[in-house]
């Protein structure tokens, strides 16, 4: 009797996650991706090359280097107390947060001057960026919820948590789809939407509807990853105000060098 054949969505994930760049990424994301090409190309092969084009335009392309190599040097660092310093080298790794480090102490007094004491935070498609809670004017005892597509920098981050001081808890969820559960005084929503918009045009909207949070700090990036303008600016502010069409929330705005950002105040959600 013949062997089944095997199913393609399972060789298509099978073969990304045997991938160095890609074992570590979550596999509900590998999924979600691998059957929207399945169903777009003619054969497994192009759907894997497809899928794994896609996967480096929402994450891969951001990432230089591995999570596991870091945790060692952030628990010396602490040991040592020089923490702060440890964690902006490493953010280096990540072009998200490597583009905010000229800005980081401007960037976070800024955001957070107006608002309430924060005592609890969301940081969707983190990153690397919970490494900055060093620089983040955070109430103490503050909780921090961070998901990311990457399951060995979630790693890192729960073994962060104790070193800063921070009730912290990382998960690693595709974020085009997942709704997080937590009530949170803000959410930080960095450089995200452009990416999960990749994945989901309705991403973006379904995100700023439904996060729990009294504050979404919302931002863009000015320029692309080769450095070009292309009028990056100007396009994802007419794409926000697009977002909260028909939405009474009072929103601010703040330019920085390498960044745009809007912090949008939810009055129905009460802070903690």
């Amino acid at each position: 009797m013949a062997k089944p054949a095997p199913d393609p969505l399972e060789a298509l994930v099978s073969d990304i996650l045997k991938s160095p760049k890609y074992n570590h990424v979550c596999e509900e994301l590998v999924q979600h991706i691998g059957a929207d090409e399945l169903g777009k190309r003619r054969n497994l092969k192009e759907a894997v090359k497809a899928a794994k084009n896609k996967l480096h335009q929402v994450g891969g392309a951001f990432l230089d280097g591995g999570a596991a190599e870091w945790g060692e040097a952030l628990a010396e660092a602490a040991r040592s107390g020089d923490l702060p310093a440890a964690c902006e080298q490493i953010m280096n790794h990540h072009a998200s947060t490597r583009e905010r480090l000229p800005i980081l102490e401007e960037f976070y007094t800024a955001l957070f001057a107006d608002l309430p004491p924060v005592r609890s935070v969301l940081d969707v498609a983190c990153g690397l960026n919970p490494l900055a809670i060093p620089w983040m004017p955070l109430a103490p005892g503050a909780v921090y919820y961070a998901y990311d597509i990457y399951r060995d920098m979630i790693d890192l981050l729960n073994m962060f948590w104790p070193l800063v001081g921070v009730q912290g808890q990382a998960a690693a969820r595709d974020m085009s789809r997942f709704i997080p559960p937590e009530r949170v005084d803000v959410a930080l929503v960095l450089k995200t939407i452009p990416c999960l918009e990749q994945l989901d045009k309705t991403a973006g909207l379904r995100l700023i509807e439904t996060i729990n949070a009294a504050f979404l700090v919302v931002s863009f990036p000015v320029r692309s990853l080769g450095g070009y303008d292309k009028g990056m600016a100007e396009n994802y502010e007419t794409r926000l105000h697009t977002l909260l069409e028909g939405k009474n929330w009072p929103v601010k705005r703040f330019e920085f060098a390498t960044e745009l950002a809007f912090v949008i105040s939810k009055p129905e959600v009460e802070v903690s």
